[in-house]
């Protein structure tokens, strides 16, 4: 079949080779902004992007040859799929190509809180050799929670079957667990866990779910970790607990604040809350790179090419 496929963001090279070796035909537009892109989508089968321009309803109705967008990431919160749905445009995610990357660096988030690597780091670079004060603490007897048990989710707790630890999960849709996480209901997540880390998509749901109400519901003080996504925070919330002390550290791959695009993260002064996370050692960021590693740029782009390929050839 040949079909022809406009690229608006760039990915793996082999998405675009293994395409054409598909016989489609391929156009790519990395600029441009949405308003010309929305002029010219008319001529295109399917589009491919990660997260520079919202697909929204007047969007996807000018698109009216568009059979599928293929979205090189794990979220499709950018796409109004209720609209494509309608439309009958196939969608296709790759949650698969980057859960391994997440699952490594969330370990890798706690670790390094646990045992305060950062600020240890930092501390011997500038002299100081305090070796009490960083103390740290173990994995192991911990019972270590996770909120949304998908791909992410599932990643993560296959990588903490190595420690002898207790790991739970909660998630809305039921019977989910598996060998390396029991499923449990809501009240007995936040009344045993000593970890919590978020695996949620973003949903009108999910969004601002971690906050004062959420937070002062669980029994005891608890490490926080999110590499899901930013705005199912409230960060306001989350800063007055690692101030009060029922947060003891937060590890953050994203953030409320983030653009779409993920890049220039504020427009104007820094909010204070962020300012906060900034200044705190109980506090690890890193830029929404829990899934972009260089192993997963390769496995994302080969995820949605076999998607497409089992769909229109």
């Amino acid at each position: 079949m040949s079909l022809k496929v406009l690229h608006l963001d760039t990915n793996h090279p082999l998405l675009i080779e293994q395409l054409a070796e598909l016989g489609f035909r391929n156009d790519t537009d990395y600029t441009s902004p949405k308003t010309e892109i929305e002029a010219k989508v008319h001529a295109y089968d399917g589009l491919i992007i990660r997260s520079r321009i919202p697909i929204d309803a007047q969007f996807l109705k000018a698109a009216t040859r568009l059979k599928f967008i293929g979205r090189v990431g794990a979220g499709l919160e950018n796409i109004d799929v209720g609209m494509a749905k309608e439309l009958g445009i196939s969608l296709f995610n790759a949650p698969e190509g980057n859960r391994n990357a997440v699952g490594e660096h969330v370990l890798g988030m706690l670790l390094s809180l646990f045992n305060k690597l950062n600020s240890a780091n930092r501390e011997v670079r500038s002299g100081m050799w305090r070796r009490e004060e960083n103390r740290g603490f173990e994995v192991d007897g911990k019972i270590i929670g996770i909120i949304g048990y998908g791909n992410m989710g599932k990643a993560f707790a296959k990588k903490l079957s190595g420690f002898d630890a207790e790991v739970i999960c909660y998630d809305i849709v039921g019977g989910v667990d598996d060998k390396n996480a029991r499923q449990v209901g809501i009240m007995e997540f936040q009344k045993n866990v000593d970890v919590v880390s978020l695996h949620t998509p973003q949903t009108p749901e999910t969004v601002g779910m971690i906050n004062k109400e959420f937070i002062e519901a669980f029994h005891k003080p608890f490490w926080f970790l999110n590499t899901a996504r930013g705005k199912s925070v409230v960060t306001k919330d989350l800063v007055d607990a690692l101030k009060s002390g029922k947060v003891l550290g937060a590890g953050l791959d994203v953030l409320e604040y983030e653009k779409a695009s993920f890049e220039n993260l504020f427009t104007g002064g820094m909010p204070e809350a962020f300012e906060y996370l900034v200044n705190a050692d109980n506090v690890l960021l890193t830029p929404h790179v829990a899934g972009w590693t260089v192993e997963s740029k390769e496995k994302l782009a080969q995820t949605i090419v076999d998607k497409i390929k089992e769909k229109f050839s």
